[in-house]
């Protein structure tokens, strides 16, 4: 048995369950916030919306990516931690121990990049391993008391360090020179450093973290290899494109913040948090799903054009609500368009579940039909002899 397949793929079903317990409870609470009546099992659940969605669904699939890469078995506890965490956030709600889970995740995630750094060191790692520090800079700010809104630059940087990182990692075959990667360190270091700040100084240092994500997307807009990709077809066509949508609604998340400063409230507040945890994260899992979760999961999900189709709908419904909801004060528009939003990433799952049975069970039948031949085969060479 190698390094990788140290826990197989039943044991990494439960923590993907986990995160997609977290993604159905985060969207439901994102239902309760826009105001439908619906019934309401738990009185705290809207109170956990943010830390749920990004933490347990989100932060348990990029952990659990983590650990499939490192390929030991004590890696998967921070996928397992996180995963528990945003279950018991939906269960309690924001009480200890949920927080503690999310914030012991945090730790053990970078324990693996430090893992990961022992084997091949680099900017990239170095960037993602800042990611996971926000996240546990979050969890600990979260147990001294910070409200929710305080957290989110923290929140924000854990997303965009790491995607931000594995960009890095990707584009490395077309980048020549160190010119790049310096200017990469160089926005990176503006953007934790703009984080760092908005919690001391929150009405100035927001203004800094706003220009240190506009670092960030100025690199990635600029050496991002989804420029000329886009340019292709299939696949590579289609994670340009989510890619480089995802890049606008963060541009327009970091210009709120720089432009604007700090809010933590309001149809601004809605805005800003909903272009880069919807506009960008989203968009970044869509484009990432065919290619990383076949990893995790041992399972092909084959890109087919029918994956444009929630792309879309992501996008034009968020632009809806963030340009006649939040900027027009419509709020029936804003209403309905947050339900298109949690329609279109319920859409993709849909897609990507589908497309996996489909081709699994395509490659069931190919192989059943090779096997039925080698022994006709085999039969008929008896027969001759």
């Amino acid at each position: 048995m190698t390094r990788t397949d140290s826990v197989g793929v039943a044991w990494r079903l439960p923590m993907v369950a986990a995160g997609g317990l977290a993604l159905l409870a985060g969207l439901y609470a994102a239902l309760l916030l826009l105001g439908f009546g619906l019934p309401v099992p738990r009185p705290y659940l809207a109170d956990v919306h943010g830390p749920v969605l990004v933490l347990g669904f989100v932060g348990t699939l990029i952990a659990l990516e983590r650990a499939v890469a490192l390929g030991t078995r004590w890696a998967f506890a921070a996928p397992g931690c996180a995963g528990a965490g945003g279950l018991a956030l939906v269960a309690t709600g924001p009480t200890l121990p949920g927080k503690l889970l999310l914030a012991t995740a945090g730790v053990l995630l970078l324990a693996v990049y430090r893992a990961l750094w022992r084997r091949q060191p680099g900017a990239a790692l170095l960037a993602q391993a800042t990611g996971a520090f926000a996240w546990y800079a979050a969890t600990l700010l979260w147990l001294a008391g910070l409200p929710i809104p305080d957290l989110v630059p923290w929140l924000a940087t854990f997303l965009i360090a790491t995607i931000a990182g594995e960009r890095l990692e990707l584009a490395h075959v077309a980048l020549t020179g160190p010119r790049p990667q310096r200017w990469f360190l160089a926005a990176l270091a503006a953007l934790i450093a703009g984080t760092t700040a908005a919690t001391l100084w929150p009405t100035a240092g927001t203004y800094l973290f706003g220009g240190g994500v506009l670092a960030v997307v100025a690199w990635l807009a600029v050496f991002d290899v989804a420029r000329r990709t886009v340019h292709a077809r299939g696949l590579p066509r289609y994670v340009a494109a989510g890619l480089l949508t995802g890049y606008a609604w963060l541009t327009l998340a970091g210009l709120l913040w720089a432009g604007a400063g700090p809010t933590v409230a309001g149809p601004r507040y809605d805005a800003t948090a909903h272009a880069v945890f919807l506009g960008f994260t989203m968009s970044m899992i869509f484009a990432h799903a065919p290619v990383i979760l076949p990893a995790v999961l041992r399972r092909p999900l084959p890109y087919r054009p029918v994956l444009y189709a929630p792309l879309a709908l992501l996008h034009v419904s968020l632009l809806v609500r963030l340009g006649l909801g939040d900027g027009a004060g419509w709020e029936g528009v804003w209403r309905w368009a947050g339900a298109a939003n949690g329609t279109a990433v319920l859409a993709f799952a849909a897609c990507a579940v589908t497309l996996t049975v489909c081709a699994g069970r395509n490659a069931v039948r190919a192989d059943s039909v090779q096997r039925s031949g080698s022994r006709q085969i085999t039969a008929s060479a008896g027969e001759s002899r």
